[in-house]
């Protein structure tokens, strides 16, 4: 995703939670919180039409606990990247959620492709009438 496409969340809306990082680090790992957790409410949002709200929610329902969707991030070991990565994430994952859905124009097929399922159809006709009832291949 570009980041134009990027749908820009009000500070206030977004809640913070910090805890130290699992894995490697050494010492420093050990005494700083670097792990991000976003939390940002879907239901409370403002900065979303009503009619995005409800597109968002179906497409971000496996996402959704009590109408709030949760981010993590812990790649980095700078809190400040971590919190950037993470609301970076969040407004990607709200802008993919909320672009209308695409309409579908229906179209004909081809002249070649109605032939073409045609003559695959009589070529599996051709096939099953050649089981036959097994006199004469050897099935008595």
């Amino acid at each position: 995703m570009t980041p134009d496409r990027r749908r820009p969340l009000p500070e206030g809306e977004l809640t913070w939670r910090f805890s130290r990082s699992s894995g490697p680090g050494g010492q420093h790992v050990n005494t700083t919180d670097t792990r991000v957790e976003l939390i940002w409410s879907l239901a409370d949002t403002g900065a979303l039409s009503p009619a995005q709200k409800e597109l968002a929610a179906t497409r971000l329902a496996n996402r959704l606990v009590d109408g709030t969707i949760t981010i993590v991030s812990s790649q980095y070991r700078s809190q400040h990247r971590n919190r950037e990565a993470a609301r970076v994430r969040l407004e990607e994952l709200v802008a993919d959620a909320i672009v209308p859905p695409r309409t579908r124009h229906r179209t004909k097929p081809s002249r070649a492709a109605r032939q073409r399922r045609l003559d695959g159809k009589k070529r599996r006709s051709e096939i099953k009438q050649g089981r036959g009832s097994g006199a004469g291949k050897g099935w008595e």
